[in-house]
């Protein structure tokens, strides 16, 4: 039978208390007691208390659990989750929290049961729709919450640190507009439900990822002020927010006679396949047609990418701070951080000379 803290405590002629005080309280115990109780647990083949059962007694496992709805290895590809997850772990092993990474599934009732199981002392919703099923389940827990998204999504109780996408988004075209760009192309990730890549017809009203909703919207805003009808702006959807994708994308707005002077992409990465198709076709970025991304990742710099500038790592690191070390004013829980537009090599006035 294996050896338990019970077992030791009847060997030395103490309490089990004294025993688990060696683990968890060695303060309470002289050097010498603590001493004889470890050497006999090593002798009797005792490693410690089970972790899980005294997590479970404590009602504290010392984790925060971070929520995302896409293929959980963008935790470790993405260039800007990994940037954020930094920030994030920076503030967790600052007060010996860990994190745990959980793949919520789009399907409401699997997403129900990953929530309900999570052992975690707090969430993080780094990338999850406010549509989603588990949102409610979330709320009844009753812990900590730091959303990144919509901040109005879980009320004013939630801690929430984003940026105004809507405003962001709206620089990155009036920049484009403000070149004389009228045959604009967008490309976006989660327009539509399907991964399906291709020109789609939405109203950006309607689309129900926040994320893209506010970063269409914004361009949207931005070109309507300008005098462009939207029902110009080819809208096209990626399939998956990979740079691979981005290219692919690129094709319905390059290959053809029409081919837009512009696109704004709503991501670095899908922006880096944009300019591969680009350079496949021969087309010089800034001179032939205009790219914008947003984040501005590394490699954004690197290719000389026109983008809006987060602080990604902050970002994570308050969401962090907020959620292990809330400060006592409930408006110290809700911020807005600033973003700037870079503008570098792959944007330029619009090469038709068009002004219609």
């Amino acid at each position: 039978m294996a050896a338990t803290l019970q077992t030791i405590a009847d060997e030395l002629g103490v309490s089990r208390s004294t025993v688990s005080n060696a683990y968890s309280r060695p303060d309470q115990l002289s050097p010498d007691l603590r001493a004889r109780i470890l050497a006999t647990a090593e002798r009797l083949g005792y490693s410690g208390p089970n972790p899980t059962a005294r997590s479970l007694r404590r009602g504290k496992v010392n984790a925060i659990g971070v929520l995302l709805t896409d293929n959980l290895s963008m935790a470790f590809t993405d260039p800007y989750a990994v940037a954020y997850l930094q920030g994030l772990a920076e503030a967790a092993s600052a007060r010996e929290t860990s994190l745990l990474l959980i793949n919520l599934p789009t399907d409401d009732e699997a997403g129900r049961r990953v929530v309900s199981n999570a052992a975690v002392d707090a969430f993080c919703l780094y990338c999850v729709p406010d549509w989603h099923g588990a949102l409610d389940l979330i709320r009844q827990r009753g812990v900590p919450i730091v959303i990144g998204e919509d901040p109005n999504a879980f009320g004013p109780d939630a801690s929430y640190v984003g940026i105004d996408e809507r405003a962001a988004a709206r620089r990155l075209g009036e920049h484009i507009v403000s070149l004389g760009h009228r045959d604009i192309a967008v490309v976006a990730h989660w327009i539509v439900d399907g991964g399906v890549t291709g020109e789609v017809s939405a109203d950006p009203d309607d689309l129900r990822y926040y994320v893209t909703g506010e970063r269409v919207r914004g361009f949207r805003d931005a070109f309507t002020a300008a005098g462009l009808p939207w029902e110009r702006v080819r809208l096209i959807n990626a399939a998956a927010n990979h740079r691979e994708q981005g290219s692919a994308a690129a094709a319905h707005a390059l290959d053809r006679h029409d081919r837009a002077t512009a696109i704004l992409c709503t991501s670095d990465v899908l922006a880096l396949g944009v300019l591969d198709a680009l350079g496949v076709r021969g087309l010089a970025p800034g001179r032939d047609v205009s790219v914008t991304g947003f984040d501005d990742i590394p490699d954004a710099e690197v290719h000389g990418l026109t983008t809006i500038r987060q602080p990604s790592v902050e970002r994570g690191r308050l969401a962090g701070e907020l959620l292990l070390d809330p400060p006592e004013d409930p408006a110290g829980r809700r911020l807005t951080l600033p973003v700037s537009l870079v503008v570098r090599a792959t944007t330029g006035p619009n090469p038709t000379k068009e002004q219609s």
